[in-house]
């Protein structure tokens, strides 16, 4: 932690105000809160991503800290389903992601064909649904899709609009347990 300790002096000098974190686990978390209070934790949640709800977000919500929710559309599979590989450069590091290998793609398929079957029933497209559920998370959690283009701009947008109902939030979450998809993040 003697990093924080170097943070905390910044803190103090009136260089920065705030300290956040990304990716940390619950432990760092608290070992770090210890040293100086830290505002916001940077982690990947997603229908897809839920690993983080067992013991890091009940970690941040007990002492306060904010979440940014980065990659809530499953680095773009949420928005587009498993199709979404063939649209990739061959540069593009998700090619390399195990949850975008053949074996394993087409069982998440079924994630994301229960997510736009969801979607039309609600009518909104499978990404601002997939944005919506992490957006319904709480007032202490904040999506941050990456976005290259206006279209999709507007359209993460919409997702605000969709309201969601706790039974709903449910149907979400039995199709997309920790477990249900195949592959590690990275």
């Amino acid at each position: 932690m003697h990093k924080m300790g170097e943070l905390k002096n910044l803190v103090e000098e009136g260089k920065i105000k705030y300290i956040g974190l990304s990716e940390a686990s619950a432990s760092t978390i608290r070992r770090a809160h210890a040293v100086h209070p830290i505002t916001a934790i940077q982690l990947e949640w997603s229908l897809w991503s839920r690993d983080v709800e067992e013991d890091i977000v009940p970690t941040c919500r007990e002492l306060g800290i904010g979440i940014g929710a980065y990659s809530p559309l499953g680095r773009g599979f949420l928005s587009s389903g498993p199709k979404i590989v063939d649209t990739l450069g061959k540069k593009d590091f998700r090619k390399s992601l195990p949850r975008f290998k053949p074996e394993n793609l087409e069982h998440n398929a079924s994630i994301f064909e229960h997510v736009a079957e969801m979607a039309m029933r609600k009518g909104c497209t499978p990404s601002q649904l997939a944005l919506a559920w992490v957006h319904h998370q709480g007032n202490d959690v904040c999506p941050i899709p990456g976005t290259t283009k206006i279209e999709n701009l507007n359209k993460n947008i919409g997702a605000l609009s969709v309201k969601l109902s706790p039974e709903e939030m449910a149907e979400l979450e039995s199709f997309a347990t920790a477990d249900a998809v195949k592959g590690e993040r990275y």
